[in-house]
C-alpha cells in the first residue's frame, strides 16, 4: 500500500514524537563554510527561518526516527519493496517536520527561500529540484540536497513545499545515491522525478 510505510512510521513516532522544538536563534553561517569531512550530519539542526514558518503554521509536527524505530518500520514493508528495506537498513536515523497551513497556504514564500539559501551557505550539495503539476502533490515542489563522502552519501535533505505545507525530511547514513532513490514515497518524501543522480560527486 502506497502509504503504509508513513502510517507505520507515524505510529512508531507517536510515541517519541515531542512539541516542536523553538531553538535559540543561531548565528547565520557563512557563505563559505562547508562542513569538515568528520563532522557529522546533525538531524535535529533545522534552518532558524523553518522555526520561524512554523510559528505560522496551523498544524505542526516533528519528530525523529533511530535505527530501531527504521527497523520496525522496515518490518512493515511488503517483500516486493525489498529495495527500499535495504535502503533503510543503511540509514542511522530520519527526522521530519511536518507544516501545514491554512487556506490561505504558505503566508511567506521569502521564508522559504531562506530555508533553502541556509543549505546552500553550509555547502550541501543541491542535486534535484521538481515542480509536480497537477500530480499527487497539487503543484509541490522538491528540492533535494546532500551530503557526499567519496561515492556514498551520508545525509540527505528533502524540503517539499505544496501551496498549503512544507515538509523538511533529513536523512543520515550510509547511502549510495540509488539508496536515496528507493528512499522516494516513504517517511513523508514524495517520488521525485528523475533517476540519474549521476551528478553527486
Amino acid at each position: 500500500m502506497k502509504n503504509r510505510l508513513f502510517l507505520g512510521v507515524a505510529a512508531a513516532a507517536a510515541l517519541a514524537s515531542t512539541a516542536w522544538p523553538q531553538p535559540a536563534p543561531r548565528p547565520a553561517p557563512v557563505a563559505d563554510s562547508t562542513p569538515a569531512d568528520d563532522s557529522p550530519v546533525v538531524l535535529d539542526w533545522t534552518p532558524p527561518a523553518l522555526a520561524a514558518l512554523s510559528s505560522q503554521a496551523a498544524v505542526r509536527n516533528s519528530f525523529m526516527l533511530d535505527r530501531s524505530l527504521l527497523g520496525a518500520a522496515a518490518s512493515t514493508l511488503p517483500d516486493s519493496e525489498s529495495p527500499a528495506k535495504q535502503a533503510i537498513g543503511h540509514l542511522d536515523g530520519v527526522s521530519v517536520h511536518l507544516l501545514r497551513f491554512g487556506d490561505k497556504g504558505v503566508p511567506d514564500e521569502t521564508t522559504v527561500d531562506a530555508i533553502r539559501q541556509a543549505y546552500h551557505l553550509r555547502g550541501w550539495k543541491h542535486i534535484v529540484t521538481t515542480t509536480d503539476r497537477g500530480g499527487p502533490m497539487k503543484d509541490g515542489t522538491t528540492d533535494v540536497w546532500v551530503v557526499v563522502d567519496g561515492v556514498n552519501l551520508r545525509g540527505a535533505v528533502v524540503l517539499t513545499e505544496t501551496p498549503k505545507s512544507v515538509t523538511l525530511v533529513t536523512v543520515k547514513g550510509d547511502l549510495s545515491p540509488v539508496d536515496l532513490l528507493h528512499l522516494r514515497g516513504h517517511f513523508g518524501i514524495p517520488k521525485f522525478d528523475g533517476d540519474d543522480l549521476s551528478s553527486i560527486r
